[in-house]
């Protein structure tokens, strides 16, 4: 003799809704979502999730309805409800809000109570984001601040102060880390700095090749060498530029050859000197296989700030290491290139070398 069905099942299993829950097919024409009275969430009938027993089911018409008979929503991308990458983006977005504005910095801890996610999910989600842990990136934003401090001509202890740096002896025995130069010279317009570098030809035209005692600060492309090394008596003004030996000219050699082989990769220490937010696209623009592209929305959403795309350009522009920092890489959502800080031409170029040797 069959088992006869509680009354709760017949009711979800002859309800037409409950097929469209076994077939996960999406509600477009009569929305609805299904709760599961033993774990307390409600879904769309498209979740993935594995289907419950009909005799724990119970449809509501809106989710609002589900919300107010007790039940939470269902957190899977595909449930209907906010993607979780969009989940994840505005959890970092947040975190970068509150190192940026904090006197000191928050223990991971802290920040991962104040963005509502447990501190190992926290901890692995900003740095796949931004390339970097909570901890460096708060010690690049205290360095931006740094640098605005004393570009502004304050006195080193007060841009120490103001950029949340509580013990300065601490901080000058890492200042080359920081500012690349201790912070009286950096203050001075880059005074006392040894920077070396050479011009060659490459099939873009003329490069500039620049090297500090952190790593390559500068690789320039344009037409004219002479316009090239005047952009960089600009950029360092302070800074003794030296002309680079015969050892140097092979490190040049090695970047064009990176250009005209993209595949061979470029394995050099670099000298980036950017704010955190230039830096975080920075990173994430390292991160764009060579042969690919990405838009500067797409590039927004990975570093955690969506609506960015803008400062995303503008982070781009300022880049001065071509090819090492890909900013060729970056186009419009459309696919359309947009500009280039050496030339819409070069950066045709640049893409069609890399599709061609990857």
């Amino acid at each position: 003799m069959k088992p006869t069905k509680s009354l709760a099942t017949k009711m979800t299993v002859d309800d037409p809704r409950w097929q469209r829950v076994l077939d996960r097919a999406p509600s477009l024409d009569q929305p609805f979502v299904y709760a599961v009275k033993t774990t307390g969430i409600y879904c769309r009938p498209n979740c993935p999730s594995r289907r419950p027993k009909p005799d724990n089911v119970e449809f509501f018409d809106t989710p609002q309805q589900a919300a107010a008979a007790g039940y939470r929503p269902c957190k899977r991308a595909t449930c209907g409800g906010t993607p979780l990458s969009q989940q994840h983006a505005a959890i970092v977005s947040k975190a970068c809000q509150i190192i940026e504005h904090a006197e000191q910095l928050p223990s991971l801890d802290q920040l991962a109570r104040q963005v509502g996610v447990s501190a190992y999910h926290f901890h692995r989600l900003f740095k796949a984001a931004t390339g970097l842990t909570p901890r460096a990136y708060a010690s690049a934003n205290r360095a931006r601040k740094l640098r605005a401090q004393l570009q502004k001509g304050s006195l080193v202890t007060d841009a120490l102060y103001h950029a949340g740096f509580n013990a300065s002896s601490r901080f000058y025995e890492k200042s080359a880390e920081v500012l690349g130069m201790k912070p009286s010279d950096y203050r001075a317009g880059g005074a006392n700095t040894d920077i070396r570098f050479a011009v060659a030809q490459c099939s873009l035209g003329a490069i500039l090749v620049a090297q500090s005692n952190r790593g390559i600060c500068a690789i320039l492309l344009g037409d004219e060498p002479e316009t090239l090394v005047r952009e960089l008596q600009d950029t360092f003004a302070q800074a003794n530029l030296i002309g680079a030996d015969a050892k140097f000219e092979q490190l040049v050699a090695k970047v064009i050859g990176f250009i005209e082989a993209p595949a061979i990769g470029l394995d050099l220490p670099l000298d980036l000197r950017g704010t955190a937010f230039q830096e975080r696209v920075w990173q994430a623009l390292r991160n764009i296989p060579a042969g690919s592209t990405a838009s500067y929305a797409e590039i927004a959403k990975l570093i955690g700030a969506p609506t960015s795309f803008r400062a995303v350009a503008q982070a781009c522009a300022a880049n001065k290491l071509a090819v090492a920092i890909p900013c060729h890489r970056v186009v419009r959502s459309d696919g359309n290139l947009s500009g280039y800080r050496w030339g819409i031409e070069r950066k045709q170029q640049l893409l069609e070398l890399e599709r061609e040797t990857t």
